[in-house]
């Protein structure tokens, strides 16, 4: 086999693993922007409450209410402009426009509830949720990419090809409902070992290419406060009111290359070892606490999420594209309102309101340059469920939903620098964006 060089033969093992998107970012689109219309309508403040497949989620314990099964199909697109305008430097970039990166992410959605305890000799219900997200339609469901940047780069806003997640919700006690679940994700590694000459001229090839799955749990609790109180009362106030809980364990894909090259009276056995490694859509360990109360045709809801996002500071010392930057996070907290009104017996109109603070807790992170501002998430959405059968032709029930969300990232200024001189900025840029959400899904009840 001939090829230009030796060095081309290590990029490709790279590249086996890494193609896909063109930004190194950390983000997880669940956690960023929601999963199912109502969550992304909502703007997750009333996700913990939810009994559609996204339960499995947000909060597993939430499955326990739902009395159907239910199959969903759903299409997600979010449309962003991320832009980063030069405020000047000893050598600023030649940047033909403000635009860093306006790719869009598209996700094909599937979710499924159902009562699993239907299939086994348990008398006691225990409620199933699958959730199953594919990038580009279910085009690109392995990419990966990690890079430095000399432009600068948004550090949660990229594509997350592939999102799984199994969850089971089950009654603990009177009102009270528990739940577990399991988010997987795939860690892929790939090792390639080969002998050439200063030519290029490779022989004894051997390359493999893996993956394993890495399981992150999530656990959660709902309370109806009336159920469990108050019981014995036709007629309690309290059974207005659910509150609820889930704690997200940290997740994250991760990528590995090993190379190894044997140049013949150049470089003598083992060879030339190269190693890389590199975290990608990585959500940090995530706790919400909610309250929902239900007046007549009116839900309002509002959660306090606590992310604790400092994990991910040793993680990227053991990641080869992000340790030289020595990025420090800030562990945050973002409130969440959100409102449900009854507008007919078959529709429902939905909005929500959020402040989310960056974790980013330096404007310098030499050679990734990392970009991020606070943001203000606004939401709306609606709900329909048609019960006629001779309108689809069924005899289930359909629900259809949409969910637009709009993310404002506020202006923030950040100092660029290349790793090789990390003491020395290039150039200061003021980074701002908007991002665009829109989700549509169609839900059969069974």
């Amino acid at each position: 086999m001939k090829i230009v060089n030796t060095s081309k033969v290590l990029f490709a093992s790279v590249l086996l693993t890494a193609a896909g998107s063109a930004s190194a970012t950390i983000g997880s689109s669940p956690s960023t922007y929601g999963i199912l219309p109502h969550d992304v309508a909502t703007v997750q403040s009333m996700s913990l409450f939810t009994t559609e497949a996204s339960a499995a989620y947000f909060n597993p314990a939430a499955l326990a209410s739902e009395p159907q099964g239910t199959l969903t199909s759903g299409l997600f697109h979010a449309a962003t402009d991320l832009k980063a305008k030069t405020i000047g430097g000893p050598a600023p970039l030649n940047r033909s426009n403000d635009t860093l990166d306006a790719t869009p992410s598209q996700l094909v959605i599937i979710g499924i509830t159902t009562n699993a305890s239907e299939t086994t000799t348990f008398k006691h219900p225990l409620k199933l949720g699958f959730v199953l997200a594919a990038e580009k339609f279910s085009k690109e469901v392995m990419a990966f990419t990690a890079q430095t940047s000399d432009e600068g780069q948004f550090m949660q806003y990229d594509r997350e090809p592939l999102f799984m997640v199994l969850g089971f919700g089950t009654q603990l006690w009177r009102g009270i409902d528990i739940g577990a679940s399991l988010r997987i994700n795939l860690q892929a590694s790939a090792d390639l070992e080969l002998t050439s000459d200063l030519a290029g001229n490779t022989s004894n090839e051997k390359l493999s290419v893996s993956a394993k799955l890495a399981f992150s749990p999530i656990l959660g609790i709902n309370i109806n406060v009336g159920d469990t109180f108050c019981p014995r009362f036709e007629h309690c106030w309290l059974e207005k009111i659910d509150v609820a809980m889930s704690h997200r364990e940290a997740s994250y894909a991760r990528t590995t290359v090993n190379a190894n090259v044997t140049i013949p009276q150049t470089i003598a056995s083992p060879g030339l070892a190269l190693a890389l490694s590199g975290y990608d859509a990585f959500q940090p360990a995530i706790t919400t606490a909610g309250i929902r109360y239900n007046h007549g045709k009116l839900n309002l809801g509002a959660t306090i999420e606590f992310q604790d996002w400092q994990l991910i500071d040793d993680k990227l010392q053991e990641d080869t594209v992000h340790d030289q930057a020595n990025i420090q996070f800030d562990n945050i907290v973002i409130p969440r309102v959100g409102i449900e009104y009854a507008y007919a017996d078959n529709i429902t109109l939905k909005g929500g309101f959020a402040f989310e603070p960056s974790p980013l807790d330096t404007n310098k992170t030499p050679g990734i340059n990392y970009l991020d501002g606070d943001k203000i998430i606004f939401g709306l959405g609606a709900s329909m469920v048609i019960q006629d059968s001779w309108y689809v032709f069924m005899r289930t029930p359909l629900q259809l939903d949409f969910g637009y969300q709009f993310h404002s990232i506020s202006s923030q200024d950040f100092d660029l620098y290349t790793s090789d001189d990390p003491d020395t900025s290039y150039e200061t840029v003021s980074a701002s964006g908007t991002v665009h959400v829109f989700v549509a899904s169609f839900t059969m009840k069974f």
